[in-house]
């Protein structure tokens, strides 16, 4: 066997030891790095058969076998490594053989770098996951009215069936909230949470959004291409908020993933499966544009399977107290110092109409605690259009002088009818369903 000048400047750079012997066992080449992780010398090795150096050599099994050898773990002289042997053929013809030895201390360091590296991969795809988790669930929904606990019960029933759902409320009404819900409350509660306001995108890149594209699809797409939404949201929930805004084409894209549970990216021709549970929201009248054409009727009787209807703020008066302690609250810990709502606000918060729901209500109690010069929100820190209110909150009357006024009017009025004189009294009084006593206490 012959080793040219060219091949062993490579071995003599490698920083793993190189080992090799001829047909006769005889080891002919020994690079500087086996020397060091060895601690064997080339005067001690190099020209012996290496059974008689290092009698646990596997390395002429080998020769015989004509098959490699890998991750063998040695340990001469009180110096541990590994080794990796393999036979070596010219032209077919056996020639001899050779061993790669690595010291087991880099091998242990190897292991604990890649270690380090799954705990960091791991650490990332957590936070991915956490990203993609659901944030509330049915105990964040501060339902006191009965209207909203009839839908917190209803989301209870329907969680649990893997079925789509369309929720219909108000601009502000915490639509998403229940979203968030109806998947922590089902069995893909532990699978990705995906949230889309489908009215952030235009058209063509709605549709790049929630379907993905393949490498080159288009001027300006990335080069490895994109997965879509839909395809991050497998095994889990996909929630399309503003669902109205979709345009028609996108619509038709979307029909089909519904119907045939699968998707094709942007200049595929190939459909994957996927495993996705719909959950859409509107503050639009999604039958009146059905009728108009503006969206599908198709689309419309898919994604409606269950209807979830959110009632507005001012139908739910009962939960309006309780949410605004519930923002006070937060803002409490957050400011490290006690809060408190005057009588006269609450009286302002419980009366006003609430048209941006509980968005304005938060907004409202945020402006409030900005403007309260001490530690009480007055009536007259909240925003001006709650202020207004106070107008007509002073217009009502009390019922006690509505009733003495009622009861004056018709004390006169059977007066007048029966006559003022005894006779006509007693007539008023029996008319009247109260006694002649009772009456002259009244005339008082």
């Amino acid at each position: 066997m012959r080793i040219d000048s060219w091949i062993r400047t490579f071995f003599d750079n490698l920083y793993d030891g190189i080992l090799i012997i001829d047909t006769d066992e005889v080891v002919k080449y020994i690079n500087p790095a086996y020397t060091r992780i060895t601690h064997v010398s080339y005067d001690e090795i190099v020209g012996k058969k290496l059974r008689e150096v290092r009698p646990g050599a596997r390395l002429p099994n080998v020769l015989t076998a004509k098959k490699p050898i890998a991750g063998v773990l040695r340990e001469e002289f009180g110096v541990e490594y590994s080794v990796n042997m393999s036979p070596i053929f010219e032209d077919s013809e056996l020639t001899g053989a050779i061993s790669v030895v690595s010291n087991i201390d880099d091998i242990y360091k190897l292991y604990r770098d890649i270690g380090k590296y799954k705990s960091r991969v791991k650490s990332l795809e957590n936070r991915i996951n956490a990203i993609q988790k659901a944030k509330y669930t049915l105990d964040d929904i501060i339902s006191v009215d009965i209207g909203s606990i009839e839908v917190k019960n209803t989301i209870k029933r329907i969680s649990q069936k893997d079925i789509t759902v369309l929720i219909f409320g108000e601009s502000g009404t915490g639509k998403e909230l229940y979203a968030n819900a109806i998947h922590n409350e089902s069995v893909r509660a532990d699978g990705p949470f995906i949230a889309v306001n489908c009215a952030s995108f235009q058209g063509s890149l709605l549709d790049s959004e929630l379907f993905g594209y393949e490498e080159g699809s288009f001027t300006g797409a990335k080069r490895e291409g994109k997965m879509g939404l839909f395809e991050a949201a497998n095994k889990g929930t996909i929630f399309l908020d503003e669902i109205s805004e979709i345009d028609l084409e996108v619509q038709a894209k979307l029909l089909r993933t519904l119907q045939e549970g699968t998707i094709r990216r942007i200049g595929s021709v190939k459909e994957d499966a996927i495993d996705v549970r719909v959950i859409a929201a509107t503050n639009k009248n999604l039958e009146d544009m059905v009728q108009s054409g503006r969206f599908r009727h198709d689309l419309f009787y898919r994604i409606a399977v269950f209807p979830l209807i959110i009632p507005p703020l001012r139908e739910r008066k009962d939960d309006i107290l309780p949410l605004a302690y519930n923002y006070i609250e937060s803002f409490k810990n957050s400011l490290k110092r006690d809060i408190i709502l005057s009588k006269e606000a609450e009286l302002v918060l419980y009366n006003y109409d609430w048209p941006g729901n509980i968005r304005e209500l938060r907004n409202s109690i945020e402006f409030g605690i900005n403007m309260m010069e001490d530690n009480e929100i007055k009536y007259n820190h909240l925003p001006v259009r709650l202020q207004s209110s106070v107008k007509k909150v002073n217009d009502i009357q009390k019922l006690s002088d509505k009733i003495k006024v009622v009861e004056k009017q018709e004390i006169i009025r059977a007066l007048n009818l029966l006559g003022d004189d005894m006779e006509g009294k007693k007539k008023s009084a029996e008319a009247l369903g109260i006694s002649l006593a009772t009456l002259y206490n009244k005339l008082k």
